[in-house]
């Protein structure tokens, strides 16, 4: 299918669910990324003058050049909401723990931790043939055992989005949302294959409409309509995909370090300072880090181009 058709066929997929379900009952749950400002153009030219809420959550921990990109559309767009989380961060992290791999890894290791091994827990430590891509890698497998005593869980991205977006939903009495999540960002997202998602009764949860569109599709719908995206996504930075400032779900965390290190010193040391005992870990057991980007001083490309 050309990129043409792609375009058309979301477009009346994105038509034919809101109509079904009332655009009133939808918001949009905006990063500032790349994947919700395509779909937060994508909706407009589906439903024109919908007035769908694009509803950010500013966790305190976004890059900075992705609050801008928000504040900067909130204002000619009154659509743009920006939620904030009520739980401190540093509590999160003494309560429940750090994040570390994966969100799925995390909420195994939590519960180890918490209840103990049990048969779920022994299936991914020592997984059938056909789910070994799902197991825990050899090298993790310690964390399982009482040797490991860094506090892990996925409870950040609870406490800083998704229970932020659940309050906004309620209060707002909103009760579905739409995400740009996408097969090909892999991960837990590339297993999902459909683009809505529902509770045990059927009943809609979330919409998920750029779900079956790939990178290629992606790229010609942003070059071919003109999408401003938040400037990481250009040179000199050059980002794929943002999220929280070095967050160590991200299996190019030692690129990002490096990037920060050079163009974003500010980002890197909050980066640093947030996750230090996670990156120590990395780097203790080699996965992910190897080392710290040199942290002697060097010239950056700003000060290299006014030096020429």
């Amino acid at each position: 299918m050309d990129n043409e058709l792609i375009l058309f066929d979301r477009i009346e997929v994105i038509k034919l669910m809101i109509n079904k379900y009332g655009a009133d009952n939808f918001y949009l749950s905006f990063s500032g990324g790349k994947d919700s400002t395509v779909l937060h153009y994508l909706l407009d030219m589906a439903i024109p003058n919908n007035n769908i809420p694009r509803v950010y959550s500013d966790t305190g921990i976004e890059f900075d050049m992705i609050k801008d990109f928000v504040n900067e559309l909130k204002e000619t767009d009154s659509r743009i909401v920006i939620v904030k989380p009520t739980a401190p961060l540093g509590k999160v992290f003494k309560n429940y723990g750090y994040p570390f791999k994966s969100k799925a890894h995390s909420e195994y290791v939590w519960r180890y931790q918490n209840r103990g091994m049990r048969t779920h827990l022994e299936r991914y430590l020592n997984p059938p043939k056909n789910r070994i891509r799902f197991s825990c890698p050899n090298c993790l497998k310690y964390q399982f055992t009482n040797d490991f005593n860094l506090k892990v869980s996925s409870q950040c991205c609870n406490a800083l989005k998704k229970s932020v977006f659940a309050e906004y939903q309620k209060a707002n009495d909103k009760p579905y949302v739409l995400t740009g999540e996408r097969i090909a960002e892999g991960g837990a997202r590339s297993q999902h294959k459909d683009c809505l998602v529902v509770d045990r009764n059927g009943n809609l949860k979330k919409f998920k409409p750029l779900n079956k569109v790939n990178n290629e599709w992606m790229e010609w719908f942003i070059d071919t309509y003109k999408i401003k995206l938040c400037k990481l996504y250009y040179p000199p930075y050059n980002f794929e995909r943002t999220g929280c400032v070095g967050c160590p779900y991200n299996i190019h965390l030692a690129k990002e370090l490096e990037t920060l290190y050079t163009l974003l010193p500010k980002e890197y040391k909050k980066a640093k300072a947030l996750w230090k005992p996670v990156y120590d870990e990395y780097i203790r057991i080699k996965y992910r880090l190897i080392k710290y980007p040199n942290e002697e001083r060097q010239l950056s490309l700003f000060e290299e181009k006014e030096r020429n």
